[in-house]
């Protein structure tokens, strides 16, 4: 066991490192792209204003999957996100279908194998979606694709999508759910 948690060690943080530092890639490509490098302060800002808002998610989270997880399964699970909505219940049920117990080689080898397929499903249902919308897309008629071009009829779905989510997810904040969907939800 001690030598799974060590190699899981030393092949999760750097991973995990590195692709946190690879997230930055984008932003500095578009920053340098179009030359619209932000000042200082408004990165710092911005970095504070998220600290404060998930910083302490930073410590709990880890801490509260550590256990259905496992240690290389909070590894996997951070890299490749959706952790509480799907690697957390898939490694939870494959531990209970082997009943295995926890501390133990097997939990974590169940653990993180449960974990690597639901990755692995993700990233088959993700592609196929893609596939299968991009050729929807391609056989749409002039009028649907022209409608979906426009501006007008896309900041309209986003809208939406938007009003859609605020009251799924925010159906006790009344007050703010007024402005984002016109009416509050009783």
């Amino acid at each position: 066991m001690t030598e799974w948690k060590r190699n899981s060690i030393r092949i999760g943080a750097p991973t995990c490192i590195l692709a946190a530092f690879t997230a930055f890639i984008p932003v500095l490509y578009l920053c340098s792209r179009y030359n619209c490098w932000p000042s200082l302060e408004v990165v710092l800002s911005a970095w504070a204003l998220t600290a404060l808002s998930f910083g302490a998610f930073y410590i709990v989270e880890p801490i509260s999957y550590y256990a259905a997880l496992g240690m290389s399964g909070t590894y996997l699970g951070f890299l490749s996100g959706n952790i509480g909505n799907m690697r957390v219940p898939c490694a939870a049920l494959a531990l209970d279908v082997t009943d295995s117990e926890s501390e133990t080689i097997q939990a974590e080898v169940v653990s993180t194998m449960a974990i690597c397929g639901s990755i692995i499903t993700n990233l088959i249902a993700t592609t196929s979606a893609v596939l299968v919308g991009s050729a929807v897309v391609a056989i749409l008629p002039a009028f649907l694709d022209a409608a979906l071009k426009n501006d007008a009829s896309v900041t309209l779905i986003t809208f939406r999508l938007l009003t859609g989510c605020s009251t799924v997810f925010i159906p006790t904040k009344r007050k703010t759910n007024v402005p984002l969907t016109g009416a509050s939800i009783e």
